[in-house]
């Protein structure tokens, strides 16, 4: 998918690291986490209670140097975050890990999700005099657990009571003088799994594929609603917060957020873009010479619908693997510059014939124009169009960076009017019943509102990415 949805965050943690070089394991985790956003990244080191940290715009090897990882120093205990902003402005500033210096002690805190009342809980904070930083909702909650630790005997029953608070999507890592925690809310979400590493040091991340980038074998997700304390004492699981409510995993996370090798709640992702592919197939059948995906997005759902059709499969396009994914330019002149020298179709495999070209979704419309236009302009005889989602028509306030309608074609077209605006011949969606098959014994616990409108949380009243920006430039 190119200049299109902008991802998540990813969060990642170790705790017990004997060699002591913990920047650098959380360092090749948050590697195998890029793809969950590009916008910068943090690693804060804990070396026996003093905190050293990093952070700023930019990949993680940009932001990461080998002198970088040096001067983070040693420390058995660490966390990062690679950041795509969904709320919050793109900023150094609005980079985590978010640090906390208190009575009690220190804390830092790494975040994937929106908050739906962080509005709300801002109000409250600084009107009994908190003082924000940021513009990201990460530094809310932040603020509500140090709250709660205050009245709290350790950071884990602060955590537990902070969740009295929080509403909305929130997958966490946090790390204090001596523990690290993790963190998910009670409906799940937003990822988020641990596993173990042969020296006994134990991870947790946001998706499994970080893990096996560290050598750490999976031991499972963490729970909705779940808190696990990982300490001088073992690993410890708080459970009061689970069952109390319905899970609502994001559905989009199987069909475009997630790494092809990662595991979510027990499901493989690479198995759901196959099974998209295949339900795509049944629902939208069209005479045709190959399929073909956008790289790389569209690549194994390509596969399943070829495998259910017995239309050959071919590769149409070939990607220039040098060039950052297109949503990191911000205007869209420069998005569209960049899918034309991201991607090149190949003649030989499309000329004079009649193509399926799969994609994950389909946002603004532009860019699948112009991929379009460029099978065409190779000699396409016909260009068929499928999309291993749903139509979008509904802002999504948990975490992936739809908060409008404005620019989502689907509320202003119908499929036929879509498929004429991108020039190609047919046009399919895959439908919500068959996008929750993706999610396997999960198709009754996931959010699809993005797509149905029918949210599992109350609608915040401001749901903006700049929600915190609006409010200071109204003050």
């Amino acid at each position: 998918m190119f200049g299109t949805v902008n991802e998540e965050c990813g969060v990642f943690g170790v705790y017990g690291q004997k060699d002591g070089n913990a920047a650098a394991t959380v360092y090749y985790g948050l590697f195998s986490l890029q793809h969950r956003g590009q916008e910068g990244c943090g690693i804060c080191v804990n070396d026996d209670g003093v905190f050293k940290s990093h952070k700023d715009l930019g990949l993680v090897s940009e932001v990461f140097t080998e002198d970088i990882i040096k001067k983070l120093g040693k420390g058995n205990i660490a966390v990062g975050h690679t950041r795509y902003g969904t709320t919050g402005g793109n900023s150094r500033t609005n980079c985590q890990p978010v640090e906390v210096r208190h009575i009690k002690g220190l804390m830092a805190i790494a975040h994937n999700g929106n908050l739906t009342n962080a509005f709300e809980l801002r109000n409250q904070l600084e009107l009994n005099g908190a003082i924000f930083h940021t513009t990201a909702d990460t530094e809310t909650i932040a603020y509500v657990i140090t709250r709660e630790r205050l009245k709290m005997p350790s950071v884990e029953e602060a955590v537990e009571s902070a969740m009295n608070y929080l509403q909305g999507a929130y997958s966490l890592v946090i790390m204090s003088p001596q523990k690290l925690i993790a963190v998910r809310d009670p409906k799940g979400m937003r990822p988020l799994c641990y596993g173990k590493r042969s020296d006994g040091s134990y991870v947790v991340a946001s998706e499994s594929c970080a893990l096996d980038a560290v050598n750490a074998k999976l031991i499972r997700d963490v729970n909705p609603g779940e808190i696990i304390v990982f300490d001088k004492d073992g690993v410890r699981s708080i459970t009061s917060h689970c069952k109390k409510e319905k899970k609502a995993i994001c559905l989009f996370e199987y069909i475009y957020f997630a790494r092809s090798d990662s595991l979510i709640d027990g499901v493989s992702v690479q198995q759901a873009h196959l099974k998209a592919g295949e339900l795509l197939a049944k629902e939208y059948p069209v005479d045709a010479d190959i399929v073909i995906g956008v790289p790389d997005s569209g690549m194994e759902a390509a596969l399943g619908y070829a495998k259910a059709s017995g239309i050959p499969y071919g590769i149409g396009f070939v990607k220039n693997k040098y060039i950052g994914r297109t949503f990191i330019a911000p205007e869209q002149s420069e998005r569209e510059n960049k899918v034309r020298i991201k991607i090149s179709p190949i003649e030989s495999a499309v000329k004079g014939k009649r193509v399926i070209m799969i994609d994950d979704s389909i946002v603004r419309g532009t860019t699948s124009g112009r991929i379009v236009q460029m099978l065409r302009d190779a000699g396409a005889k016909e260009v068929h169009m499928r999309i291993s989602s749903p139509p979008f028509l509904h802002p999504c306030y948990y975490g992936t960076d739809i908060d409008s309608c404005e620019n989502l074609i689907a509320c202003n077209h119908t499929t036929e009017e879509i498929a004429k605006i991108i020039n190609a011949d047919s046009l399919g969606y895959l439908s919500i019943e068959n996008a929750k098959q993706l999610a396997g014994h999960n198709c009754n616990g996931c959010c699809d509102a993005c797509f149905s409108g029918v949210y599992p949380t109350l609608v915040p009243k401001s749901g903006a990415k700049d929600k915190f920006e609006s409010k200071i430039s109204e003050k």
